[in-house]
């Protein structure tokens, strides 16, 4: 390997056959987390996936330096490190290398531009791989230059893009056929004179407001956007040319949208179902229960079960310091114990002070924080979520129901599903396509306080959300056991992406989702 690559662990010597696992993640927390969870679990394969006497998977995660300590914090020993140089890029202060650390959203297109230079560097680390070439490269989809160097490598690319099924099949259905611009123009009244649009391929009688729309749809019609223009010239005409997709979702939950998301892209290619990827991985080797600075977890074990709401809008997503203040007088005037989390994503969140006194009952913390063990601890009844995915799936995996405030990107879909589609959540009431720099409409304390209670008591309704977000932790489980959906779906890629070089095909079985007498509840 040369210059451009350093290794962080050397990797375990080749064997005689496609055995390696190439993942690059972008970087960007919520975007590198689950795939260093989808390495951990290729890794834990056994050798013998296909009843060929396969050789286990060598795998092998590509970042940069800044990245390097929180992936090696978050991986099994067997999972060799790679670390390529981040590029300089002119707009970029020295050593941003990952989009949460940007001290303004507003440098996120030059942040992308910068990775988009790992190409060359990339291609000499594949390069200088001794043969046989990898089995597969899984990368994001904002890398779209790996599917050039994959392609010229001779390997297959598997794409992720961190969102569901659900959420991935509504945005590129609406972004292929745009909504109407106006009311009238194409959409259809709901009775109290709102337009609705039905949105292509999904089930008869779906449809959206127009409000609803998600930020990553409405965005993709705006060439003048930075990012817009990005994803046009570095992205989207490599994207469709994927192997396959993986999705950090299981079969119960998702199942039923896969193959509208698979018509997105060339024939034949699959969109794998094999999440939760934080339950698939290897118990205990991903580091999220190592580190609780802030003290969240002995604060929570004070509290009475179900009575805490936690509270984070994730890595990225900034909220105005008059939307904090209106959050913080909400939460006290709601009369439920609180746990925030204020992730500084510009310079006024990081100085933003509450400006209520949240006392005993309220705890606002500004560090790490294990959201999946404070989630999964019983003194949470509800969780207060931008909706991002991870977030959403840690969610209803620990059973929690959702109080969904979209903010940006795909968000406003994700809660769609939870809310509407699935019952185990309610919606804030904020307008769900605003983008991460739009100044949305003030939520007031009082919606807010009204919406926390309807989240965390609700009556006969709120029971109902509960449930519905248990039933989904049930088959979140049963999909990561041995003989569940997920477990099966990744050993069956592996089998698939083995025979595909070959020369026996790759025998695409449309039946092969659903053919192992599912053991999960459906959701």
């Amino acid at each position: 390997m040369d210059t451009a690559a350093a290794a962080a662990r050397p990797a375990a010597p080749a064997g005689s056959s496609r055995d390696h696992v190439v993942v690059f993640p972008f970087m960007a927390k919520g975007h590198t987390l689950p795939l260093l969870h989808q390495a951990s679990a290729l890794a834990a394969l056994p050798g013998d996936v296909d009843g060929a006497g396969a050789a286990p998977l060598r795998v092998t995660v590509v970042t940069t330096p800044g990245n390097l300590a929180f992936a090696r914090r978050r991986l099994p020993a067997r999972v060799a490190l790679v670390a390529l140089p981040f590029p300089a890029h002119p707009d970029l202060p020295p050593g941003a290398e990952s989009a949460d650390a940007l001290p303004s959203h507003s440098l996120f297109p030059a942040f992308l531009r910068a990775t988009a230079l790992l190409r060359e560097p990339f291609a000499s680390y594949l390069a200088s791989l001794p043969a046989p070439p990898p089995l597969a490269l899984v990368s994001d989809f904002f890398l779209g230059f790996t599917q050039r160097v994959a392609d010229d490598a001779g390997v297959r690319r598997v794409t992720f893009h961190g969102m569901s099924a659900f959420s991935l099949a509504l945005c590129f259905s609406l972004a292929t056929r745009p909504p109407p611009e106006a009311p009238g123009s194409g959409g259809v009244e709901d009775g109290a004179g709102d337009a609705t649009i039905r949105v292509p391929g999904f089930p008869e009688g779906f449809t959206i407001a127009e409000d609803e729309v998600p930020h990553a749809v409405t965005q993709a019609t705006d060439l003048d956007d930075p990012v817009t223009r990005f994803l046009l010239e570095e992205v989207r005409d490599w994207e469709h040319r994927s192997w396959g997709v993986l999705v950090n979702s299981f079969d119960a939950l998702d199942g039923d949208y896969a193959p509208l998301l698979e018509s997105f892209y060339l024939p034949g290619a699959r969109a794998w179902l094999v999440g939760p990827l934080f339950l698939l991985a290897a118990a205990g080797e991903d580091g999220d229960g190592d580190e609780d600075p802030e003290g969240c977890l002995p604060w929570l074990d004070e509290r009475a079960e179900g009575s805490v709401v936690y509270v984070s809008f994730g890595t990225q997503a900034h909220v105005s310091a008059a939307q904090l203040d209106e959050l913080a007088h909400g939460l006290v005037g709601s009369g439920h114990a609180f746990l925030w989390a204020v992730r500084s994503s510009s310079d006024s969140d990081a100085s933003w002070s509450p400006p209520v006194d949240v006392g005993p009952e309220g705890k606002i913390v500004r560090g790490w924080v294990p959201q999946r063990r404070v989630l999964a601890h019983p003194a949470v009844g509800g969780f207060l979520s931008h909706c991002g995915w991870n977030s959403v799936l840690e969610s209803l995996a620990a059973g929690r129901p959702v109080l969904a405030w979209p903010v940006m990107a795909e968000q406003a879909a994700n809660a769609k599903h939870v809310a509407d589609v699935l019952g185990a959540g309610v919606r804030a009431g904020v307008k769900a396509g605003a983008g991460a720099d739009a100044s949305p409409e003030l939520l007031g304390r009082e919606r807010v306080a009204v919406k926390i209670r309807e989240l965390m008591d609700g009556g006969e309704a709120g029971r109902r959300m509960r449930a519905r977000a248990e039933q989904v932790a049930q088959a979140a489980g049963a999909a990561v056991g041995e003989g569940g959906t997920s477990r099966l779906a990744l050993r069956r890629m592996v089998d698939k992406l083995r025979r595909s070089y070959g020369g026996g095909g790759e025998g695409r079985d449309d039946d092969e989702r659903r053919d192992a007498a599912r053991a999960e509840p459906n959701v």
